[in-house]
């Protein structure tokens, strides 16, 4: 499919990469300056527009971008107009391959930084472009109540067999499925990066993503998706969709990471998405680490170490050498 030619040399100049309306967003509907309390983010190269006007599907959507978290972890809620975020390698490290970052949020929020950023820049460390996927979320009215926190589920749940979450049927979504908007996203970046990447310096066949949570979902949506838009390799870090369905044909390698002790996802979709390439004859590489908890947040255990393997994994598969 030929897309149309985006701009990408100077196409918006990075100021300073703040949470805050005109710092965050290139969308004309962003909303009203962050709190100073908002630690500001390494500003990236460029910001790049998935799709000209309107993304298909959200034309209506009309709120504004917004940021929220807090300063440790700063995330943004109500993308309308998805978009990329680029943080290339130092030219002198730059291997040729290029990966795209999609945190998670549980689809109304995106983890900018430990999901983020700073994952973008330790793919940085090894010579990897990296561009941070801004995709569309549910919404998040700024006037409702606070929503609070997602029960833990009883001892012996089977989380692998929990339904997804139904369409909204009330709101300015009802109808909309925001997941297949998201991952409608995820193949729209690797279409834009795969057109452009001379003028990013990659190979066209040297692109891949790595997915948290809800970003996960975008991953398998984007590796399960038009061959078009498929990576050519990709990371499921405690993955919202893995599932044991077998892969389409052309499906990439994978690389799959996630606690056993994970209370929001469990364990066992990732183990069944493994051995679901492993039986279609796709490399694949599944790491269950005794403890790290959803989001691997719980430290001390290997999943603090989860980018080493996965660096490890990129190096063996040949995606780390110039």
């Amino acid at each position: 499919m030929k897309l149309p030619r985006l701009p990408l040399l100077g196409l918006f100049a990075a100021a300073t990469f703040a949470f805050g309306a005109d710092a965050l967003s290139t969308s004309p509907a962003a909303g009203n300056a962050a709190p100073a309390s908002v630690m500001p983010l390494p500003s990236p190269a460029k910001v790049i527009p998935l799709y000209l006007g309107a993304a298909p599907g959200s034309e209506n959507w009309t709120w504004a971008e917004r940021p929220a978290g807090s300063p440790s972890n700063p995330t943004i809620q109500n993308v309308v107009h998805p978009e990329l975020m680029y943080y290339p390698a130092d030219k002198s490290k730059a291997v040729g391959t290029a990966m795209i970052v999609a945190p998670g949020g549980g689809f109304r929020n995106l983890m900018m930084s430990y999901e983020g950023v700073d994952i973008a820049k330790r793919l940085n460390d090894m010579g990897v472009d990296a561009f941070v996927l801004k995709y569309r979320l549910r919404y998040n009215d700024p006037n409702a109540p606070a929503r609070g926190p997602t029960p833990t589920p009883p001892a012996g749940t089977v989380l692998a067999d929990r339904p997804p979450a139904p369409l909204p049927t009330t709101g300015p979504q009802a109808g909309q499925d925001v997941r297949a908007m998201a991952g409608a996203d995820g193949q729209q970046a690797i279409r834009l990066i795969r057109q452009d990447a001379a003028a990013y310096g990659v190979k066209p066949d040297r692109i891949g993503i790595i997915g948290f949570s809800a970003g996960g979902s975008v991953l398998m949506r984007t590796v399960r998706g038009a061959p078009d838009g498929r990576p050519n390799f990709a990371a499921a870090i405690y993955a919202a969709e893995a599932s044991g369905d077998a892969p389409p044909a052309g499906a990439p390698p994978l690389f799959i990471a996630v606690a056993a002790d994970d209370q929001s996802e469990g364990y066992q979709r990732s183990f069944a998405l493994f051995n679901a390439w492993q039986k279609a004859g796709i490399p694949a590489e599944l790491h269950i680490f005794q403890s790290g908890r959803h989001g691997f947040r719980q430290r001390g255990g290997g999943a603090d170490h989860f980018m080493d393997r996965l660096e490890e994994w990129l190096k063996l598969n040949g995606y780390l050498t110039k």
